[in-house]
């Protein structure tokens, strides 16, 4: 089982934390504030609280012996730089780290870090997308003019096939996963309980109401397809 370690535990770090505590991995979430290292601590494997520009903590705390480490501290720039530091000096093979500007980042990877995020400008983008598309529920881009969106089933498609609507050559996007809703009964007597099911749909997969249609192609395309489905 891969092994990740979080350091800073803000809103960002916290939820990077939570999200791949979720997921059944080994996580240790570190800070040097206590009481955001007790908001996580029944969450993750291993909550620490120690100062994690102290070489010495920071080796103890275990995180030489994880696959990943995120850094992810927001503002305070001299933290986040010297960590990603000691980080490398542990010989860490990926270290993944927020950065506040472009310079920050540069440093960052003059450092040790092997991928820098920008939570802020990514969430923007995110939702700027989303108010020019509303049609689209997700939106994230893939590079190179490519993006992987979320978009309801309209009317045009209800009840048709993926092959009767041809949205390759139609429009030049795949169709890679449908999600739907489903009503299931639960374990107590007229219990209903609703459930989110993931289909890889086939060519004679048949489009549903309330359908959600993962596609992916060039951003032009995509933004034309959710255009036409209005």
């Amino acid at each position: 089982m891969r092994q990740f370690a979080v350091i800073g535990l803000g809103r960002f770090g916290s939820k990077v934390a939570e999200t791949l505590a979720k997921k059944g991995v080994h996580v240790i979430a570190i800070d040097s504030d206590p009481e955001l290292v007790g908001r996580v601590s029944d969450v993750v494997t291993k909550a620490v609280q120690i100062d994690s520009t102290d070489a010495e903590s920071l080796a103890a705390s275990g995180v030489k012996d994880v696959d990943v480490a995120v850094v992810a501290m927001g503002e305070d720039v001299e933290s986040s730089i010297l960590t990603t530091a000691l980080l490398k000096n542990l010989n860490i093979k990926e270290i993944v780290a927020r950065a506040c500007t472009k310079l920050h980042a540069q440093i960052l990877k003059m450092v040790g870090a092997t991928r820098v995020v920008f939570p802020e400008e990514d969430m923007g983008i995110r939702v700027a997308n989303s108010i020019l598309s509303p049609g689209v529920l997700e939106y994230i881009e893939l590079g190179a003019d490519y993006t992987l969106a979320e978009i309801e089933a309209k009317s045009e498609s209800i009840g048709r096939t993926i092959n009767e609507l041809d949205l390759k050559t139609r429009y030049g996007i795949n169709v890679i996963i449908v999600k739907r809703r489903v009503i299931e009964v639960g374990e107590k007597a007229g219990e209903a309980i609703e459930k989110e099911v993931k289909v890889l749909p086939t060519s004679d997969y048949k489009i549903q109401r309330g359908d959600i249609l993962v596609v992916v192609g060039n951003s032009k395309d995509v933004e034309s397809f959710e255009k036409h489905m209005k």
